[in-house]
């Protein structure tokens, strides 16, 4: 399945994206089952196919299966819910396909020759960060660039989801406890970042994360290595790698971070961004108001943003 979530009529709820069709999946289970003669039909959907990704995660591997049935279903009994349970993708906003999660953990220096062009040596140790749940943004948004800084670069992100709670995990369970996989753009402001020794400051401005364009369950996308990862500018190609380069796989992140802290389903992983980027061009090369950012990667899409400048700094209420 390609998981989003939706935004109709102020309503923000989970689907699933079918070629140009969005299946509400709560509402698909819920006529599957009264099609089945079910009772309390609507408490039974909710718990086991919740109305958000955020809770659909914590449901596991058995909501993602009930969920998949339950597109199946609406697809072939269109007329089975009581309310609208497809729409035409152009009559809805696509939001990202994880909204709220408890942790953004974002890994640094994880593409050899990003490494390289930072004048830096394989770390032997994953380097970690966070951004938190305020940066992310969907991908019908555009990247705001607050008049906090002149340096706003771009980074591509091949990110994968938290399916399950992982404690102590190991490399070969490692991708039994992901749900699926996404491409999140790292939006750094360079300057922000640099001033200090700890990057979090030029990380977590408002709208830092645009991330989609829906995530890719992983009985869809077996095996996370050897994706081919562009991301261009206006159509300039400024990276280019395959994840088959990072220095830590998935396997290995979630053994490492696992080991570490309890992941928890909808826990978002940024598992790093390679050479290219802005700040490494000579001469340095930052994103301006009105360039489009693509970043496309094998077997899971293309997330495209918008920069647009905003004439206020970050509202404080």
């Amino acid at each position: 399945m390609k998981l989003i979530n939706y935004t109709f009529n102020g309503t923000t709820r989970a689907a699933a994206l079918v070629e140009e069709q969005v299946i509400d999946l709560n509402l698909a289970y819920e006529a599957k089952l009264v099609a089945e003669g079910e009772y309390r039909a609507k408490e039974i959907a909710h718990a086991f196919v919740p109305a958000t990704t955020d809770e659909l995660y914590q449901g596991g591997q058995k909501s993602l299966q009930l969920a998949d049935e339950a597109v199946a279903f609406i697809l072939e009994n269109p007329q089975a819910s009581k309310q609208q349970a497809i729409f035409a993708r152009e009559d809805v906003k696509i939001e990202a396909p994880v909204l709220n999660p408890g942790k953004i953990i974002c890994v640094g220096h994880n593409y050899r020759e990003h490494i390289l062009e930072m004048g830096r040596e394989l770390p032997t140790h994953p380097v970690i960060f966070a951004k938190f749940a305020n940066t992310i943004l969907g991908p019908d948004d555009d990247i705001p660039f607050y008049p906090i800084s002149e340096q706003l670069d771009y980074e591509a992100e091949f990110t994968f989801v938290v399916g399950k709670q992982a404690r102590n995990v190991s490399e070969e369970d490692a991708l039994d406890y992901v749900a699926g996989y996404t491409i999140t753009n790292d939006v750094t402001y360079r300057d922000i970042q640099r001033r200090t020794l700890q990057w979090l400051q030029g990380k977590t401005v408002d709208g830092s994360a645009p991330m989609g364009p829906y995530l890719v369950t992983a009985d869809e996308l077996q095996d996370p290595s050897g994706l081919d990862v562009v991301l261009t500018v206006n159509g300039e190609v400024r990276q280019k790698t395959n994840t088959a380069n990072l220095v830590f796989s998935v396997q290995k992140l979630v053994a490492f971070l696992s080991n570490l802290m309890t992941l928890e389903p909808g826990d978002v992983v940024l598992t790093g961004t390679p050479g290219g980027v802005g700040v490494a061009m000579t001469p340095p090369t930052f994103l301006k108001d009105g360039d489009v950012v693509r970043i496309e990667i094998d077997k899971v899409g293309a997330l495209e943003n918008k920069v647009a400048t905003v004439k206020e700094a970050v509202p404080t209420a």
